[in-house]
């Protein structure tokens, strides 16, 4: 079953910016290929805007860019086009995307529901750990999404 995240949608949520920096997008992706590493589970990272360059598939992550378009289109799109579209879940808390992905077959989940179901990522050796400088932190993602205040 693969994932569709909607990359700046996650960072943006939780940096609370409209516009993520490369380093809020880098973060994202090491956050989702280490909780993914121990896992069969399959995620393509969608974000807005220009690919910045350098790989675009990470082992079961994969990383598109909208170009011109946006990203949720793109998602859209590419639902789409799948064979499978039911084993498709688009993770947002953008209520507008979710409703075009059910509408084109996917599944849709908060971003959440799918950090709970990864778990903790597991700190390689030489890297730092959660909460330290530069990396993310996914237990106050977490808090935030799960209030309903903070949901649009």
């Amino acid at each position: 079953m693969p994932y569709f995240l909607d990359g700046n949608n996650l960072v943006g949520a939780a940096r609370r910016t409209s516009r993520p920096s490369e380093e809020d997008r880098a973060a994202l992706v090491r956050e989702v290929c280490d909780r993914l590493r121990r896992t069969r589970a399959r995620a393509v990272l969608f974000f807005d805007g220009p690919s910045p360059g350098g790989a675009s598939d990470l082992g079961t992550v994969s990383l598109r860019y909208s170009g011109a378009g946006s990203a949720d289109d793109r998602i859209v799109a590419e639902i789409a086009r799948s064979r499978s579209p039911g084993e498709i879940t688009v993770v947002t808390e953008d209520r507008a995307l979710a409703r075009r992905a059910r509408d084109a077959g996917a599944r849709a989940a908060a971003p959440a529901d799918f950090w709970r179901r990864f778990g903790t990522a597991e700190a390689a050796p030489g890297k730092a750990a959660e909460g330290e400088a530069g990396s993310m932190d996914v237990e106050e993602w977490m808090r935030y999404f799960e209030d309903e205040g903070n949901r649009r």
